[in-house]
This record gives structure tokens, sequence and C-alpha cells, in this order.
């Protein structure tokens, strides 16, 4: 008798598991039908992210490189062409430096979309790899010849701290990110060069920025001199062009669950109170 329930028993409970699995796996397909929607549109709103950032990297590297391979600063610098301007007639080891980092920082500009597109990475690594190389190094190269033009820029004081710092954030993201992939730590190499393309893309953001004050400029109406409207906006854009960058991409890097910047506690002040209940606790 106790021998012929343990099989009806043993039989029950596997037809409620088999039950309560199927309900599991119902319930989560269900789930998985209900965010098909939202995970579709997030997937869309990051393809076209994507797209404009390669037509646009694509576009000004076009612009802002092409016509320096074609003439000569004398002759750019007679037809108002860019900042030829600016650097005709300057020391030669200056004009050295602005072809370098023109040249080199459009090829960390073509190069930096390629390397956040999924399908390079995960079906052609060793391509993936190359890139990286090649726009690790146009950064190098580029950073450094930026250091060099920053106290000829054309901003004065506010370009050389502004377009300075960012040629050392620039260098500075790029070697942490070469650095965190050497050592195998894949989500802080995508971390830092999330943060390193940002910097990149400052050069399309910077001609945007332009763009916008001079808009703004001509707003009120009246006689609108645009050389003076241009210096105006330009005197705003050596920290304009990136620092909003670097914040948009903290905000992708956390949203992403990559690691994050944050200062060490030891770093952070504390403040000391005669009474406990007043001294915050810094974590």
């Amino acid at each position: 008798m106790s021998a012929g329930r343990r099989p009806r028993q043993a039989g029950r409970m596997t037809t409620e598991r088999t039950t309560t699995e199927r309900t599991t796996t119902e319930r989560a397909t269900r789930t998985t039908a209900a965010r098909a929607p939202g995970s579709r549109r997030r997937t869309l709103v990051t393809r076209v992210g994507w797209t404009w950032v390669l037509l646009s990297s694509l576009a000004i590297t076009v612009y802002a490189v092409v016509p320096y391979l074609t003439a000569s600063l004398a002759e750019l610098s007679d037809a108002g062409v860019g900042l030829s301007s600016n650097y005709d007639g300057r020391p030669a080891f200056v004009q050295w430096a602005f072809y370098v980092h023109i040249v080199a920082g459009g090829l960390a500009l073509v190069a930096g979309p390629l390397q956040f597109w999924r399908g390079l990475r995960t079906r052609h690594p060793r391509v993936h790899r190359w890139i990286g190389r090649s726009s690790l190094l146009a950064i190098a190269v580029a950073g450094t010849a930026g250091l060099v033009m920053a106290p000829f820029n054309s901003a004065g004081l506010a370009g050389f701290f502004g377009f300075g710092a960012l040629a050392v954030l620039w260098l500075v993201t790029g070697w942490r990110g070469y650095r965190a992939i050497r050592a195998g730590d894949v989500a802080s190499h995508r971390a830092w060069m999330m943060r390193s393309f940002a910097l990149t893309y400052a050069a399309v953001t910077l001609r945007l920025w332009v763009g916008v004050l001079l808009g703004v400029q001509a707003l009120p109406g009246g006689e609108f001199d645009f050389g003076a409207a241009f210096d105006n906006a330009y005197l705003a854009v050596p920290f304009l062009c990136w620092v909003p960058n670097l914040v948009v991409a903290e905000w992708l890097i956390r949203r992403r669950g990559l690691p994050s910047y944050a200062l060490p506690s030891s770093a952070l002040p504390t403040v000391e109170s005669a009474d406990p209940a007043l001294t915050p606790a810094v974590r």
C-alpha cells in the first residue's frame, strides 16, 4: 500500500513541477514579448544615432581636411578658408603640427564610429583590433600636435586652456583605453574609448556650436557683422566643443553599466561637527 502511493505521489510531483516550469516559461515569453517593442525602439534609436555620428564624422573630415591637402596655407589664407589665415606665416614647426593634427585627427574621427559597430566587433574581431590600433596611434599623434598648436590658436587664452585641456584629456583617455584592453579589462576599455571618442567628436561639435552661436547673434536683426560674430562664437567653443560631449559620454557609460569615473573616497571632503548626528557620512 505504501509502495503503491509513492509512484503516484512522485507522478503528481513531476506533473506539478512540469506545470510550474511551463507557467514560468509562458510568463517569461509574455514578458519578453511585452518588452520587445521597447527593445526594438532602443535598437532603432541606437542605429539612428550611430548613423548620424558616422555621417557627420565623414562630412567634417572631408570639409576640414581635404582643402588643406589641395592647396597651400598661403593660397587658402587669401581665399579666407578655415583657420589658414591664423597659421599662414607661423614658424615651420607650428605649420607642420597643424597639418599633422588635421590629418591624424581626421583618421581618428573616421575610425572612431567603426569601433562602436557591434557587427564588426563580433564578426571581424581582428579588423576591430587593427582599426583600434590605428585610431589610438592617430589620437597620440594628433593630441601631441594639438599641444604644440595650443599656444598659437586664434582664440587667445580661452583657446590655450580649452584646446590644451582637450589635447591632454584626448591623450589620457586613449592611453587608459589601451592599458585597459592590454590588461584584459574589456568593460573599462569600452568606457575609456567612449570618453576618447567623445573628445574626438569635438571636431564635429565645434562646427555645430559655431553655427548655433552665429545664428543666435543674428537673431536680433539689423546689421550683422559676420567676422565679429564668428570671433565671438570662436571664443566660446574651446570648452563648449568637448565638455558637453564628455557629460553625455559619462551618462551613456553609466546607463550601460560600464565602469564609470568617480573620485576616490579619500579625495572627498569630510565635515567634522560636535554633534555626530550633524556629521554627514562619506561612504
